[in-house]
């Protein structure tokens, strides 16, 4: 069985297809700019690991601050959110006095009178601006000025600019009003002052 065994191998050994001994290998050379970084480096190695732990904690401290900026900063939004829209709830008039408003408007434009229609609702914006900001409000003012003045939130400025358009046309256009144009002063009021309920 021994000899067996060892006339295998030997038999196997005295194959040419099958590479037994590996030819010698040599090791990598290593880059001048490795050798010149691992000279550089070498002063520092025994404080390896205090450098290693403190960029650990200087990279957490970066996350934990950018997680803590970005919740202060929604909350913030948050706050300026609700904040703007308390003011516009201010601005809102009541719905049983908005209806009663577009009920009149909508007579005058259902008996054609769309110019009329769109006026009554812009005068009425205009006293609720005059109301709430007393001072904004001069004798010289085109309504296109009056809607980009600063200290209008928002809905409330893009509610007025929407109604003036059409009276603009108008007014300054020579230009009858169409129900669409009656529609689109319509759709803006009915936005801001009735907001979710208006149809």
């Amino acid at each position: 069985m021994t000899e067996s065994v060892a006339a295998a191998h030997a038999h196997l050994r005295a194959r040419t297809d099958i590479q037994f001994d590996l030819p010698p290998t040599k090791p990598p050379e290593i880059p001048p700019w490795l050798r010149w970084l691992g000279k550089a480096l070498e002063p520092i190695a025994p404080y390896a690991g205090w450098i290693f732990w403190t960029m650990v904690i200087l990279g957490a401290a970066i996350i934990l601050w950018l997680i803590v900026s970005s919740l202060i900063r929604n909350r913030r939004q948050g706050d300026a959110e609700a904040t703007a829209e308390q003011e516009v709830v201010a601005w809102r008039p009541e719905e049983k006095v908005a209806r009663a408003l577009l009920a009149e408007a909508d007579a005058m434009a259902a008996a054609g009178r769309y110019e009329e229609a769109a006026r009554l609702l812009l005068h009425r914006s205009l006293e609720d601006i005059a109301r709430n900001r007393p001072r904004l409000l001069r004798p010289a003012l085109t309504s296109r000025e009056i809607g980009l003045a600063a200290g209008l939130p928002q809905i409330v400025r893009n509610a007025f600019i929407a109604m003036a358009a059409p009276v603009e046309r108008s007014l300054f256009g020579g230009k009858d009003l169409r129900r669409s144009d009656w529609e689109e002063a319509r759709s803006a009021y009915g936005a801001f002052a009735l907001p979710g309920s208006w149809k």
